[in-house]
């Protein structure tokens, strides 16, 4: 039971992240190659905007910005899944390659189909969960002792060793496209965030929606997974069905959420430790705080790659990359 100076501490920490978040959101969406300033943007938002002031804010900036929260909540929730069911500080969609598999089925689909077709929003993401799914499964069988479970520093090995097989064979199908498609398979590569339309919103946000409240709801089994596993059998948990659902949620939220946003690796490392240092390491606290705190990174890593170089701009990925990097190295010689 958390006493009340924790739950304060947790409200404090939750409400301050969503201030944080609204800042970023406002100082997103004033800035860039076409900017705002604070009067124009609550004109428009109030509906007394002019068309340009419309088109800005309605067509350019709101739906990027919304693919970036999303996305940005969905890889930190999934990286903090991997983090407590392989006890694994290091673990991360993007390390652990699964953002690899799912780039690589991502390539594949642009192969063999068209991403001008109306249904490439919705079967994208199915795509690039199956790449997941069939990566996630390969690491967990090669990182895997009989009678100890998954080895952490083997996991890490293995995912690495694995992610940079992936992106090698995607670099190499990438080679067999047409420029257009190339240029937006690079784009996808480096993490620019390239979905700019309400129809990408809308795409993301089922999976947010539902797979991130059922991993809040799961939190006790999270919570009792963390410990030894004979705890959890011991306290009634069926392990093997409840770690299965949980990587399935895992690899699903980072799959659907680099569909969209691109191979954008290290939120899924960065914003559960964030989160755990604030508010502790019960599931119910930090869940909710580390989707909050992905959310801030990668609007704010865009943001920063809009400003920085406009009005081309330099992918998030690479902005969180060059933070999340040194990050990864830090806890590598940490733990």
């Amino acid at each position: 039971m958390m006493n009340a100076t924790q739950i304060k501490r947790i409200r404090i920490t939750t409400i301050a992240a969503i201030i944080l978040l609204l800042a970023v959101f406002v100082i997103s969406v004033a800035t860039g190659f076409a900017s705002l300033t604070p009067e124009e943007l609550f004109r428009t938002i109030i509906g007394q905007g002019t068309p340009r002031e419309n088109l800005i804010l309605f067509e350019f900036r709101l739906p990027r910005i919304f693919v970036a929260i999303l996305a940005g909540m969905g890889l930190a929730v999934s990286g903090a899944i991997l983090q407590s069911l392989t006890k694994n500080p290091l673990s991360d969609p993007g390390i652990l390659g699964i953002n690899a598999g799912a780039g690589l089925m991502v390539v594949v689909y642009i192969m063999f189909f068209t991403v001008e077709t109306s249904s490439f929003l919705y079967v994208l993401p199915l795509f690039a969960l199956a790449g997941g799914m069939a990566t996630a499964a390969v690491i967990y069988i090669m990182s895997y002792i009989k009678g100890e479970g998954v080895e952490p520093t083997r996991l890490v090995l293995v995912g690495v060793g694995l992610a940079a097989a992936l992106y090698g064979a995607t670099l190499t199908l990438s080679t067999r496209l047409d420029m257009e498609d190339y240029s937006f398979m690079a784009n996808w590569i480096a993490g620019r965030i390239w979905g700019d339309d309400w129809m990408f919103v809308l795409s993301l946000l089922p999976w947010i929606i539902i797979l991130i409240p059922i991993t809040i709801l799961k939190s006790n089994v999270l919570n009792t997974l963390n410990l030894h596993e004979n705890v959890s059998i011991g306290v009634g948990v069926n392990v093997g069905r409840e770690r299965i659902v949980l990587i399935m949620i895992s690899v699903a939220l980072a799959s659907a959420s680099v569909a969209v946003s691109g191979g954008i690796g290290f939120v899924g490392l960065m914003a559960p430790h964030i989160a755990r240092s604030l508010v502790g390491p019960r599931h119910q606290a930090f869940l909710p705080v580390a989707a909050l705190i992905g959310g801030i990174l990668l609007l704010a890593a865009d943001t920063i790659g809009r400003v920085v170089l406009d009005p081309s701009g330099i992918p998030a990925g690479i902005i969180v990359t060059i933070i999340g990097a040194p990050y990864f190295m830090y806890l590598l010689a940490k733990k």
